[in-house]
């Protein structure tokens, strides 16, 4: 059990139900808006009320639904417990760049990519980085997209590397769709919003860019 929510831990909560912002918010009963804070600012205590509600959709979430929240959470513990004192944990920027129907994936080179091969453009958050940045300039690197920042999604870390991963909802500007970094990747594509589950197995998408790409179809 959670003795005090976050907006961290209320986050991973959500990822670990696969609920939308709109979807938590309605299972909660709350405003869409206050998920959208506890996914920007993750340190947030909700005020007691809340923390009732948090307390009441965990213990009514299926068996199923409360082991990935408890894996999830454990993984979060150990990583804090790893980083030693005045070390940055390691944090990847991803890009979810949206061209009219289409989303923009890069196929990875590396086979041993914890079994992932398609993915959203994605790069390294170096320390003392913006994320922002980060996610404009590693799509324009690996893809020779030029893109711009409109809708912060959250954050989590991710059910198969455990890295924290930042989500960035992106407006595609200008550039051909192209392999720039060869050295990483094997291919890039503009792909159908509602066709991204046959590249990506839909249980690892992050459930808010998985509410995104079906809002936008």
């Amino acid at each position: 059990m959670i003795e005090r929510w976050s907006g961290r831990y209320a986050c991973l909560l959500q990822s670990a139900l696969r609920l939308g912002n709109e979807q938590f918010a309605g299972r909660l009963g709350i405003a869409v808006r206050t998920v959208a804070t506890w996914h920007s600012d993750a340190s947030v205590v909700p005020r007691r009320e809340m923390q009732q509600l948090l307390d009441t959709a965990h213990e009514q979430a299926p068996a199923a639904a409360r082991q990935r929240f408890a894996l999830l959470l454990a993984k979060e513990q150990a990583a804090a417990l790893s980083t030693p004192p005045g070390a940055q944990a390691l944090r990847v920027a991803i890009a979810v760049v949206i061209r009219d129907s289409d989303v923009l994936l890069v196929c990875r080179r590396d086979d041993d990519a914890a079994g992932i091969t398609w993915q959203f453009p994605a790069g390294v958050i170096k320390p003392g980085g913006k994320a922002e940045t980060t996610t404009v300039r590693e799509t324009l690197d690996e893809t020779g997209v030029h893109c711009v920042v409109r809708q912060h999604l959250g954050n989590r870390l991710h059910p198969v590397t455990g890295v924290l991963c930042e989500y960035f909802l992106c407006e595609y500007l200008a550039g051909e769709a192209s392999n720039t970094d060869a050295v990483e990747n094997i291919d890039v594509m503009w792909v159908p919003r509602n066709s991204v589950p046959r590249f990506i197995p839909v249980d690892t998408i992050f459930p808010p860019t998985l509410a995104v790409l079906e809002e936008q179809t």
